[in-house]
């Protein structure tokens, strides 16, 4: 380098002595170049917020590097230079301040709360009042090439830097830790993380620098500062990777490309500085393949997302279909269920003799087509529930209601039922347990868990018994349905308490199953803290149902 660039000729033998000349512009020049190209494209292809701020901040950035650098190469006691010395401490608090800013922009897709853009300017305004007024240089020393700074600025700076790392990261673990989207967390983990290392690498060689001047631990402290500048292209192949994988900022292709122009620049950058004419045609040879390379690259990756944005149109597709044709099940399942409970309240009344006396084989006739259209409602009951469910819809009451009298209640409804298959319900209640007192809906208690758990035993156990027990242990209220039925096949209990989930044989035993009853029961007695389970020997060895409810 000349050295007519620099007035004082011993700060050049400084200069030269302390550091490569290559390094020190390769760390400052071609990293400012590609972070403003980064910036620049995001802020070009998008409107978002988040790109003007990401632009601003490689701006601040790069603004920095080249007053940095510009300090390096013109020592001057002038005013003029002591200014531009005293400017970087400012610029640095400025995109530091830009990098939470964006960061918290980028993640939550809104801009930054009003009190926390006061805090900012309230914590920059220092800085300012002291670079403008030049009240953080106070000297300049000529012999030793080094400017004498006020140490409270100097400390304030360093404080500040660090509230803002402090910030990032506090940030980043407060929206992992409150958000249940897993992909949306891996986002906000990887953009904080990308953030905290570019300001972490920065703010710790400054530190080590002003550590090492404070204790005169080596005369060429201040070369130890430029490593700092290498955090730019690590928060830079961050946002790369999550342009990529999640689209950040809409941009699809344009990760592969930044990659491209960010090797092309940094190659280039060495063949500018490279000294030998063999490590000159290595480099230019490296940098052919690498532009070469590139281009397959964004084609690549083009066709890719391409064929990713068919895939997802037709799963948005897919998913409208889905939500058309449930509509439409939920239509004509309310219609469906209406009718069949007029045709309920129609049969009940001719059973029970409302209408006059029927003759005996009518009267057998009106007592089969109840009891279908009471398991066609319930059918169509369990499979709406299970929808209901499903989109979340179900509204569930916390109120207290008596288990044992729903028990009674329910054994009283379904005894019918079993009686006419020839089978014996038993009911025992354990009058030491009493009151059994459960918070929850009592209503789709009975409706959903009682009467599937009672009946699904009552459907699959062809002769013999059914015996219901309720008792209390441990502040829990344990209610037991045990029969003597076909039993469950280790298979089978892995599809119980499923969605549709139903035994590889239980159509041959019972025609009405939808699949979903104990999948609504199970939701339901979760839904009041409880539990639920099936416990069985094998086929043809009954089973035991057994649901548990915390009692008040």
């Amino acid at each position: 380098m000349p050295s007519a660039l620099i007035n004082i000729h011993y700060c050049y033998d400084y200069l030269i002595g302390q550091i490569p000349l290559g390094l020190l512009i390769y760390s400052h020049i071609p990293t400012a170049i590609l972070a403003l190209l980064f910036g620049s494209f995001v802020y070009f292809n998008t409107r978002r917020l988040s790109g003007s701020l990401l632009f601003l901040l490689c701006v601040a950035f790069a603004a920095w590097c080249f007053v940095d650098i510009g300090s390096w190469f013109a020592f001057l006691g002038a005013g003029s230079m002591m200014f531009t010395w005293g400017l970087t401490d400012f610029l640095s608090l400025v995109f530091f301040a830009f990098a939470y800013y964006f960061l918290y922009v980028f993640v939550k897709d809104q801009d930054l709360p009003w009190w926390q853009k006061v805090i900012g300017v309230v914590a920059l305004a220092p800085s300012a009042y002291w670079t403008f007024l030049g009240a953080n240089l106070t000297a300049y020393d000529a012999i030793n090439c080094e400017a004498f700074e006020s140490s409270v600025g100097a400390d304030y700076v360093t404080y500040i830097r660090l509230a803002f790392i402090l910030a990032t990261i506090a940030f980043t673990v407060i929206v992992h830790r409150q958000s249940k989207d897993k992909q949306f967390r891996r986002k906000a983990v990887l953009a904080g993380t990308g953030v905290s290392l570019f300001l972490f690498a920065f703010f710790l060689f400054s530190y080590l620098t002003n550590l090492d001047v404070f204790l005169n631990a080596w005369q060429y402290a201040y070369n130890i500062e430029i490593y700092g500048l290498f955090g730019m292209p690590v928060f830079l192949a961050y946002f790369s990777y999550l342009i990529v994988r999640y689209h950040a900022f809409d941009l699809k292709v344009f990760a592969a490309q930044a990659l491209t122009v960010a090797l092309a620049v940094l190659l280039a950058a060495e063949l500018a500085f490279a000294s030998s004419p063999t490590v000159r045609v290595l480099i230019g040879i490296t940098l052919l393949l690498t532009v070469i390379i590139g281009i397959v690259l964004i084609r690549s990756v083009k066709r890719e997302i391409e064929q990713r944005e068919r895939i997802e149109k037709l799963a948005q597709e897919l998913e409208l279909t889905n939500q058309r044709q449930e509509s439409l099940l939920h239509f004509v399942g309310h219609e469906v269920k209406g009718y069949l409970t007029k045709d309920m309240s129609a049969f009940a009344a001719l059973a029970e003799g409302d209408f006059g006396p029927l003759p005996d084989t009518a009267k057998t006739l009106v007592q089969g087509a109840l009891a279908q259209s009471r398991d066609g409602a319930n059918s169509v009951i369990d499979i709406l529930h299970a929808s209901n469910q499903k989109k979340g819809t179900v509204e569930y009451k916390k109120e207290p209601f008596d288990l044992a009298a729903l028990v009674t209640e329910w054994h009283g409804k379904v005894k019918p039922i079993a009686e006419k298959k020839g089978l014996v319900l038993n009911l025992s209640i354990d009058e030491a347990g009493k009151p059994y007192t459960v918070v929850g809906d009592g209503s789709q208690t009975g409706e959903h868990v009682l009467r599937n758990l009672f009946e699904n035993s009552v459907n699959y156990t062809p002769t013999g018994h059914v015996d219901i027990s309720l008792k209390k242990e441990q502040g829990k209220a344990i209610l037991s349905i045990k029969d003597t039925g076909v039993g469950i096949t280790p298979e089978d209990r892995k599809r119980l308490f499923t969605e549709g989930g139903k035994g590889k044989e239980s159509i041959k035993v019972n025609v009405h199953s939808t699949g979903y009853g104990l999948f609504i029961a199970k939701n339901v007695v979760e839904a009041e803290g409880g539990t639920v389970r099936a416990e069985s020997e094998g086929a043809g060895k009954g089973s035991t149902f057994i649901a548990e409810f915390p009692v008040v």
